[in-house]
């Protein structure tokens, strides 16, 4: 049986449209979000397929060339930056089944509600938000597998948002944590009062307890 490999596309940091700008700054920017494929030597399973349009099809792309058979989008929280790209990246992969927990779709919907789709994310990335957005499926198991090897999801509860997960490969030791980590770039807070700080420092004991080889942090420095 191939051991499972993996890879990591950073899309970089892009300026929103907000008027409430800090003193000092021009513009304000959206930090750089990560997209991971886990990957055998034949399929591949793609973990969070980004925000805007043109993010999405630089990430087909990339999975593209990695010439390999994409039967999995796993979606680990509900924040629309890690998602609404999922039905432009389904358009050039039309065969991939897009899964996350109940949950986490639950909370998808209400990032998609035209109320608030308009008011948050539009408002923010005028015209690069995609027009027709596409949620995943529910996951009915909490876990899944890639050529014979486990793929396996770790409910997190509150890390920057409500609901989040992590998928971890125990096979290779490897944890994509979603939201939970955050590496060498400003942590997300305005859903994160004091009770739910300490719920996120719980939620990164549990990836802890999984003693991992490595952790994919949900936003990154591209360079790290």
């Amino acid at each position: 049986m191939t051991e499972l490999q993996y890879a990591v596309h950073v899309a970089p940091q892009i300026p929103t449209a907000v008027p409430d700008l800090p003193p000092g700054l021009d513009r304000r920017w959206w930090s750089p979000i990560s997209s991971t494929l886990i990957f055998g030597e034949r399929d591949a399973v793609l973990v969070d397929p980004l925000l805007t349009v043109e993010q999405a099809q630089r990430l087909g792309d990339w999975v593209a060339a990695a010439n390999r058979n994409l039967t999995t989008v796993y979606v680990t929280h509900g924040h629309g930056d890690h998602w609404f790209g999922l039905g432009t990246l389904l358009e050039r992969f039309p065969h991939a089944r897009a899964v996350g927990t109940r949950p986490v779709i639950e909370h998808a919907q209400r990032q998609c509600t035209p109320e608030f789709l308009e008011s948050f994310w539009r408002s923010r990335f005028p015209g690069r938000i995609p027009d027709h957005i596409v949620l995943p499926e529910p996951l009915d198991d909490d876990e899944f597998e890639l050529e014979g090897r486990t793929l396996r999801v770790v409910p997190l509860g509150h890390t920057d948002t409500d609901d989040t997960t992590a998928l971890h490969v125990p096979s290779t030791g490897l944890v994509v944590a979603g939201d939970a980590a955050y590496n060498d770039v400003h942590l997300y807070l305005a859903e994160s009062p004091a009770e739910g700080r300490r719920n996120w420092l719980r939620a990164l004991e549990v990836l802890e307890a999984l003693g991992p080889t490595a952790v994919v942090a949900g936003h990154k420095r591209p360079e790290l």
